[in-house]
């Protein structure tokens, strides 16, 4: 996702990024034996139409003009991963093999990610381009990221897919835009725009259609 940033567009990730439903369910049938249901279908298209409504400013024709790089292939892959990654929490294995506690799943990722975060903090000082400047507002930033995403997140999402299933909480992921826009509001002053409140009406449509909410 980080590497994506470098030569593709916020849009270009987030539209990518918002296929996360039909790749959940993909992955589901192909390796996990379960079969999206019609409702899952219908509801992960009416989100991604939320998700281009929030993006394109309410003018989806905007998105006419969207050109593919680079750095859209590493946010795809990112997605297939993270979908991947999701079904192991909920389906670790079968009686036979061993099943993992959410905290030691955790802990791999911390591993890999520092051997990998020092290898390419490597490559860009042997580069030159290594840039850091450690103060107060730094540390607070890495207490929230070490915390905040790394840690909460993190378990609250692998909740959400043992509770939910992971096809029904890869909607959710495409509320990002929609929190950005209320994040931006809070603290850059950028007020909500009417395409937002339609957004975030298509992004949990979708979501209540995908559940197994029983309408009577």
């Amino acid at each position: 996702q980080y590497l994506s940033l470098q030569t593709s567009t916020p849009i270009n990730v987030t539209l990518i990024a918002a296929s996360m439903p039909i790749w959940m369910m993909l992955i589901g049938a192909v390796f996990y034996d379960t079969q999206p249901q019609l409702r899952q279908l219908f509801g992960a298209f009416i989100s991604i139409l939320g998700v281009m409504v929030v993006l394109s400013r309410g003018e989806l024709s905007s998105l006419l003009s969207i050109h593919l790089v680079a750095g859209d292939l590493f946010i795809l892959l990112a997605t297939i991963i993270w979908a991947f990654y999701s079904w192991m929490l909920t389906k670790p294995g079968t009686s036979t093999e061993r099943t993992w506690h959410w905290a030691e799943f955790l802990l791999a990722q911390v591993l890999f990610g520092l051997i990998s975060s020092a290898a390419f903090s490597g490559m860009e000082l042997m580069a030159g381009d290594f840039q850091f400047e450690f103060n107060g507002w730094v540390l607070a930033l890495l207490l929230y990221i070490a915390i905040g995403p790394s840690i909460i997140a993190y378990r609250c999402w692998g909740l959400g897919v043992q509770e939910a299933g992971p096809a029904v909480a890869s909607f959710f992921s495409n509320l990002t835009p929609v929190f950005a826009a209320i994040m931006s509001a809070i603290l850059l002053g950028e007020m909500p725009q009417l395409f937002h409140a339609l957004a975030f009406c298509l992004i949990l449509m979708g979501i209540l259609v995908s559940s197994k909410i029983k309408w009577r």
